[in-house]
């Protein structure tokens, strides 16, 4: 038995997930949310096109905002660091030595070097290279 796609059903799931383009955080947490539920359990062909449209919004959203790429600034990658592991600029005081570096560092008049970005790299356990240009 082959499952048809039911317009019908699909419009009462579009209505009730209201889905959408994902401009903030929060937007994309609860279309994480719906994705999860629907990922553990059998779907059914509305429900995989809810899924599929779903996903692509998430991976839209997150290209948008998350993705890792030469183009980012150091600076940038800082902040975003520390906004995703609940840290702030005085934790990095002791990766840098002084307030007043972290601060010229994030105001643009100091570049970050090789030794704060390794340093760096082993504070937030990611590559070290992230942090240079």
């Amino acid at each position: 038995m082959t499952l048809t796609f039911n317009p019908d059903k699909y419009k009462e799931l579009l209505t009730a997930y209201l889905p959408k383009l994902i401009k903030t955080e929060a937007e994309n947490e609860q279309a994480l949310a719906i994705v999860e539920d629907l990922m553990h359990r059998k779907r059914t062909p509305e429900e995989n096109e809810i899924y599929q449209l779903l996903i692509t919004l998430i991976e839209k959203f997150e290209q948008e905002h998350y993705q890792l790429n030469q183009q980012n600034k150091p600076e940038s990658m800082l902040l975003f660091l520390l906004e995703e592991s609940d840290k702030n600029r005085e934790d990095l005081v002791a990766v840098f030595g002084t307030e007043d570096i972290v601060n010229n560092i994030f105001n643009g008049q100091e570049k970050i070097n090789a030794e704060q970005a390794r340093k760096l790299g082993e504070f937030f356990h990611v590559e070290s290279s992230l942090f240079m240009e």
